[in-house]
């Protein structure tokens, strides 16, 4: 006997949303349309709370709608069921060969989902206000890092035609240091124009003057010869400068202040120092590890169902007398992105990391393909320290890997041989 009153489908547009509500006792069907405006869906969920009087009700919203889910939290009548949207499109394939698509029978194929096989879903439980800021607050820390490595992109691209000297000078264009270096000097000819002491006193004054550093960038200022000099290439390419440069220090501003905050609370969260004691963690990626995990311990009982729920665990097909494994085409990507690029970062900080990944590559997997492999070694780590409330420590784990005679140490020693060499 099902304890909701009714179950309510939504397919969620820009400008309006299709609803199919489905009675429990009576399973009648009943389709309305919503205007997108935080009025009329405060009046319709209202009105659904009198008229069941407060009994609690199934929602099904496609995963990929974060904004309606957030929406949705201030009715605590209301059970949300985020479903994939792969999911639901498949639903609808079953009974819509053609691949004909409606909005309002959308949302009934979601309510439909509910009301038979809710079973396979799983209701959806937020973590604290505090974790779920961090959780937003990594997911745009990221996209600015994007939009970071795009503008230095285009700056490369614009100083490779006019000035490609300043990509010898600078290894890195990401920092204020350049942006400084090149609003004050934009062309080869402004640079060279400049006094000796006036550049030492702009580098010391950034802290980047150390001294063979120092002369021998002097000293290539001085020798270097202008890629062009038609006026007209110089004079747009400045202009273009200018605004990539104000982009570049928008974008350095806003990661600084987005890493402020989540170090902010970084700090008083109480399983923060579950991940940060991570090798090579640091305070982005325990931030963000701690983000994709979350509280809700009974959210992934496995280690399994974590690693396939983030897109790390590979898939395994079956045709005939064929068999092939691929990556994971369906999961949240910024979830793989951070466990993937965590592993990445933790073969420079461990020991075992570094001797799997070399193993995996002696094996012809390519970087990536590698880099994955170990990230599916971490995943079932990082689950049991997040199940056990247990920091990880690096020389139990070597302890574990010698009693089990892992063929791992067997690599972790030849490379500390040879490191000593």
């Amino acid at each position: 006997m099902s304890n909701f009153a009714a179950f309510l489908g939504i397919d969620w547009a820009d400008t309006k949303h299709d609803l199919c509500l489905i009675t429990a006792t009576t399973q009648q069907k009943e389709f309305r349309t919503l205007k997108h405006t935080p009025e009329a869906l405060q009046d319709f969920f209202l009105d659904l709370r009198r008229r069941f009087a407060g009994q609690p009700i199934a929602v099904a919203v496609e995963q990929s709608r974060g904004p309606l889910i957030f929406a949705l939290l201030k009715y605590e009548f209301l059970t949300l069921y985020p479903i994939h949207p792969t999911t639901l499109a498949r639903y609808r394939e079953a009974f819509s060969p053609s691949g004909a698509k409606d909005d309002p029978t959308d949302a009934e194929y979601a309510a439909e989902l509910l009301l038979h096989h809710r079973d396979r879903l799983t209701a959806w439980e937020p973590d604290d206000p505090a974790t779920r800021t961090l959780q937003f607050l990594v997911g745009q820390r990221r996209r600015l890092v994007g939009d970071r490595t795009r503008i230095s992109n285009r700056l490369t691209a614009l100083l490779k035609n006019y000035f490609p000297q300043v990509l010898d000078w600078f290894p890195d264009l990401r920092t204020t240091l350049v942006c400084d270096f090149l609003t004050q000097w934009p062309t080869l000819d402004a640079v060279q124009q400049a006094v000796p002491a006036t550049l030492e006193k702009f580098f010391r004054s950034h802290h980047a003057a150390r001294q063979g550093l120092l002369e021998r960038r002097l000293q290539a200022i001085k020798d270097s010869q202008p890629l062009v000099t038609d006026a007209a290439v110089l004079n747009a390419s400045v202009v273009l400068l200018k605004a990539l440069l104000a982009q570049m220090r928008v974008t350095l501003n806003a990661i600084n202040e987005f890493d402020c905050e989540i170090e902010r609370l970084c700090q008083g969260h109480a399983d923060y120092p579950l991940f940060a004691a991570l090798p090579g963690s640091g305070t982005v990626f325990a931030a963000r590890l701690l983000a994709a995990l979350g509280t809700q311990r009974t959210r992934f009982a496995t280690a399994q169902d974590l690693a396939c729920f983030s897109g790390v665990a590979p898939v395994i097909e079956r045709s005939g007398q064929s068999c092939w494994t691929r990556w994971r085409y369906f999961c949240p990507k910024f979830l793989r992105q951070s466990f993937v690029e965590f592993a990445g970062e933790s073969v420079k900080h461990s020991a075992w990391a570094k001797a799997h990944y070399a193993s995996q590559r002696a094996k012809g997997k390519a970087h990536a393909a590698a880099v994955r492999s170990l990230a599916f070694k971490w995943i079932r780590i990082i689950w049991k320290c997040w199940q056990t409330n247990t920091p990880y420590d690096e020389s139990v784990y070597l302890a574990c890997l010698k009693k089990r005679n892992s063929p791992l140490m067997k690599l972790i020693e030849a490379q500390t041989a040879a490191a000593q060499t």
